[in-house]
């Protein structure tokens, strides 16, 4: 929920506490007016202001981009300053201010202001450092270090209390520094020779993070190519695998790395010896390993729940580990089972995208309408990923598949052009007065 460390809104270009005192008071009268548009008028000129600045604010400049943070600031607001029962003050606006920027509180932003507008202070060097990784731009990289080799080991003044390492996985610090540059292989080496802890800790997704775990488990390296040789480049200069936490939210990295649509991170870490359960090895394909856990007659080892038996069934379907899917099939998984969303593990073969294990568990008699906990149905939950950047080329096989095999149509909301073409054909052509996928007929919310 906003806000968090990583949803922290970017500084103007020369910020100064009485551009942040003026915010305030201005969001507090809004509170005061009565108007029930007035605080999201506030914040989205205070959004626009910034997006008008250029620069790491640029992304601010697309409308919906703009509104979300927008929202984003006003529902925070409107919490804050309507709590039940209390009277807003100028303290509480002030609060406001500073959580959106990424600061537990006023008087810790105020600080950051202050040492901010001081080019030798510590904070003025950490941000400077912080641009200059996420920019690629080693040469001021190498200057700042040489001038402050400390700035190494610094800690920024933010929430998230990270070092300039825990920047080079583009994730858990500020969003609109999360970006892979070409060369941040590189930078990360700049960093690590000179000094950097490598396994230092950031207090983000429940604390402990640290920059292996976040990269293990970023989008942005992993889109740029690079996320491998990043990983590669931490393990040699000694970042643990098995350090409790390293990815956030209590999992370890070949775990989270699942969880985050990182297959081929957890993948990397298992063969570098990270350790693995029966999920993890399910989700990366290991059959040997997942086999490690039944018995010669095929049972299940003591301490094996059916619970943990189906979690690992759902990361191979997701995967389209084809031979951990069999096996487990042939062990007597639930093909009707869930953990707890109504997710079955045909909804995530269709989710992931993995043809030949949807073809498998409807061979097995997989069933097609059971209901995910959002009442999506299998074909309702696939059409909906193919609508929400699925490639048509593998979602069209698949929701053919799931039609031939008796999966019931519903009117559904437009998808793309080729599956549009798909559901027309077969005699339900898209709504676009309908909001969800797979149910019977809803109109779209206003």
């Amino acid at each position: 929920m906003f806000p968090n460390p990583q949803d922290a809104l970017p500084l103007p270009p020369r910020p100064s506490l009485d551009q942040f005192r003026k915010l305030a008071k201005d969001l507090l009268k809004a509170c005061k007016s009565g108007d029930p548009d007035a605080i999201g008028a506030s914040a989205d000129r205070w959004i626009g202001s910034l997006a008008r600045a250029g620069g790491p604010r640029a992304a601010l400049a697309d409308r919906p981009t703009r509104d979300r943070r927008a929202a984003q600031v006003e529902d925070f607001a409107t919490r804050k300053l309507k709590a039940a029962g209390s009277t807003p003050r100028l303290a509480d606006a002030q609060f406001v201010i500073a959580r959106s920027e990424g600061f537990e509180s006023w008087t810790t932003f105020v600080a950051h202001l202050d040492r901010l507008a001081h080019a030798g202070s510590e904070v003025a060097a950490f941000e400077a450092a912080a641009d200059a990784i996420v920019s690629g731009d080693e040469v001021a990289l190498r200057r700042m270090i040489g001038a402050d080799p400390a700035l190494v080991r610094a800690r920024s003044a933010r929430e998230h209390r990270a070092t300039v390492l825990h920047y080079v996985s583009a994730n858990g610090v500020e969003t609109y520094r999360q970006v892979t540059p070409p060369n941040i292989v590189t930078i990360a080496e700049i960093l690590l020779d000179a000094g950097a802890e490598v396994d230092a800790e950031a207090d983000v997704y429940g604390g402990g993070s640290t920059a292996l775990g976040l990269t293990a488990t970023s989008a942005h390296p992993r889109a740029a190519g690079l996320q491998l040789p990043l990983l590669q480049l931490l393990l040699d200069h000694g970042a643990l695998m098995e350090k409790p936490n390293l990815a956030g939210n209590g999992q370890g990295a070949v775990m989270a790395s699942l969880g985050n649509g990182c297959p081929e991170a957890a993948e990397f870490l298992a063969d570098h010896g990270a350790r693995l359960g029966i999920v993890e090895a399910a989700g990366i394909g290991r059959l040997d390993v997942v086999k490690s856990f039944f018995d010669a007659g095929g049972a299940p080892r003591p301490g094996l729940t059916a619970k943990t038996i189906h979690d690992a069934f759902r990361h191979a379907c997701f995967y389209g580990r084809v031979d951990v899917v069999d096996f487990l099939v042939e062990r007597g998984v639930d093909l009707a089972g869930h953990s707890g969303d109504g997710q079955t593990g045909l909804h995530c073969a269709g989710m992931g995208g993995k043809l030949e294990v949807v073809n498998l568990l409807l061979g097995r008699g997989a069933p097609l309408e059971a209901r995910n906990e959002d009442g999506g149905t299998v074909l309702g939950q696939t059409l909906w990923c193919a609508a929400h950047g699925g490639d048509p080329a593998v979602f069209v096989p698949i929701v053919e598949a799931l039609i031939a095999a008796g999966a019931r149509l519903y009117r559904e909301p437009p998808v793309n052009a080729e599956l549009d073409t798909v559901l027309t054909r077969h005699g339900c052509p898209p709504d676009p007065s309908l909001w969800w996928y797979g149910e019977e007929p809803r109109k779209k919310r206003v």
